[in-house]
């Protein structure tokens, strides 16, 4: 067995030993008292964002709520100390026309390329009932851009007299447009402008419509219409490198902010793509270092936008990751769904925390094979919880209740050696709080381990922590299952959210171990042992 011994700097220290194998030791150094590196999250920190085809079928309508997923979003508000904000857009914003006449919340024409999303959709006044259906959740609406002729133009701004009635008293913002960095593009699944097409072109659209939907807000609206209500989320940009001929920064100097109206300066980011060459669950997600490299890119952007010389075209707005999850072009089945999944949304959202960006709209659809859960059933996809839910679940819980700002945590990265591994400190009022410790190494449930032999035993690795000065216990909070590829028998805590078992609603497991306590030892050593493709949190009393 190893182990290496990480040196404090202000006496937290870290000791890590492994399985043979698993690895070489190095040293890193940790504060004990909140690190002026560390970050915040906004309020509403883990966040979704839903497909705008897929929304009537997530949260219902009047007669008929979608309960089930209304649970799921209590279950997060349970330690967020609110419900997540929902984001309503996508491709199929932009390749959906509203009908006023139309009795259908909407009509979808699939083709045979792409079963995953319609490949047009018109929806009528009854979609708007499902802005109404779970309490105490606030959205954004996602307004067609894209399609641009003279009919959709006009189904555009007769909508917005029934979007900002609907969300009245449950307004977060408006979007216009879904990645219009693809527009050009032949990968657009939607009529392109033309590979000529500019960021100047695109903010002469973009003030257009917006100051048009402007108008019919003041006559329908207006109090959403007022310069503090009146809010969007731009440029909403994809991002793909080599793809586009305009990125966010000389979109922002071509004057995408003129009128002052951007609210969330909202990115869009994927790890990697169905189809690229290369993807596994250990080299592509399961993977600390490639989530960095993912959260460096995004402070990149928001560094260029920055330092845009002239500051009226640049938003005062934060920072946010307004579309992403693991695998675009909806996942990947085996993968996306998997628990190796749930650890890597785990270690992507503190490791977008702890760099400075403060939140993360997870993006899901129905039948995606990424999505936290599935809100009906399909012929392609079963009702149910999915595993990534219960990572989102464990980053509420590590974040806590980020509704009251006097105990918003200071989040940083405590920078284990391995890119299959990762812990995480929080700090409330300058002291710490709570530690996580990921083990991304994988294990397979289901399929022999590489470089072993069929049904080897679980490894366990042990991790000790050298705390400062007052400590004297830890209670423990798991996220397990049998191995890195489950797609089932997840949990929390102890917890389940299955469908099956009370409609998304907690449920004690008799059979998954609870109530465990660490007992700092005199020296201020506090010990964890992780089974490999697991998760814990210490919360210190």
């Amino acid at each position: 067995m190893r182990s290496w011994s990480f040196v404090a700097a202000c006496g937290l220290v870290a000791n890590v030993s492994a399985a043979p194998g698993y690895g070489s030791g190095r040293a890193v150094a940790v504060s004990a008292t909140q690190p002026s590196t560390a970050k915040q999250p906004l309020e509403h920190f883990l966040s979704y964002s839903i497909e705008f085809s897929s929304f009537a079928q997530f949260a219902g309508n009047l007669s008929a709520p979608n309960t089930y997923s209304d649970n799921l979003l209590n279950n997060i508000a349970h330690y967020a100390g609110s419900k997540p904000l929902i984001r309503v857009g996508g491709n199929t914003q932009d390749l959906s026309l509203f009908n006023a006449s139309q009795q259908q919340a909407t009509i979808q024409y699939f083709s045979a390329a792409n079963p995953d999303y319609p490949a047009n959709q018109t929806f009528g006044p009854a979609f708007f009932e499902s802005y109404q259906t779970w309490p105490g959740v606030r959205f954004s609406h996602g307004f067609n851009l894209a399609e641009n002729s003279t009919e959709a133009r006009a189904a555009l701004l007769d909508s917005v007299p029934y979007a900002c009635e609907a969300l009245r008293g449950k307004l977060n913002g408006w979007e216009l447009g879904n990645e219009p960095d693809l527009y050009p593009t032949v990968v657009n699944p939607i009529p392109p402008r033309g590979p000529d097409y500019s960021p100047a072109e695109y903010v002469a659209e973009w003030l257009n419509w917006t100051r048009a939907i402007h108008i019919q807000m003041q006559q329908a609206c207006p109090d959403l219409a007022t310069n503090a209500s009146f809010k969007f989320f731009a440029p909403s940009l994809a991002g793909a490198a080599g793809l586009s001929a305009f990125t966010a920064e000389p979109v922002f100097e071509a004057g995408l902010n003129t009128d002052h109206d951007i609210g969330f300066i909202s990115a869009h980011k994927y790890i990697a793509a169905r189809g690229d060459l290369g993807l596994t669950l250990q080299g592509t997600l399961m993977n600390h270092t490639n989530n960095l490299r993912a959260v460096n890119d995004l402070l990149n952007i928001s560094a260029l936008i920055q330092a845009i010389p002239d500051k009226n075209l640049v938003p005062t707005a934060p920072f946010i990751l307004g579309e992403g999850n693991s695998l675009a072009r909806q996942g990947i089945g085996g993968v996306s769904n998997s628990f190796g999944a749930a650890l890597w949304g785990l270690d992507y959202a503190l490791s977008l925390v702890s760099h400075g960006i403060g939140r993360w709209h997870m993006h899901q659809g129905v039948n995606y094979r990424y999505q936290a859960w599935q809100p009906v059933e399909t012929r392609n996809t079963t009702k149910g919880t999915k595993a990534p839910f219960y990572g989102n679940i464990a980053v509420s819980a590590f974040l806590g209740d980020l509704a009251n700002a006097e105990s918003r945590p200071f989040v940083v990265d405590l920078g284990l050696p391995n890119f299959d591994e990762s812990a995480f400190a929080s700090y409330v009022n300058g002291k710490l709080k709570k530690l996580i410790v990921i083990n991304m190494d994988e294990y397979n449930a289901t399929t022999s381990n590489v470089g072993y032999v069929d049904d080897y035993p679980r490894p366990v690795e042990t991790y000790s922590f050298q705390l400062p000065r007052g400590y004297k216990s830890a209670q423990l909070q798991r996220l397990m299952a049998n191995g890195s590829d489950a797609i089932a028998g997840v949990t929390f805590d102890g917890y389940s959210y299955a469908s099956e078992l009370d409609n998304g609603k907690p449920v004690r497991l008799s059979n998954v171990t609870i109530g465990e306590r660490l007992r700092v030892g005199r020296n201020g050593k506090v010990v964890v042992k992780l089974p490999r493709s697991s998760a814990a949190i210490l919360n210190f009393e």
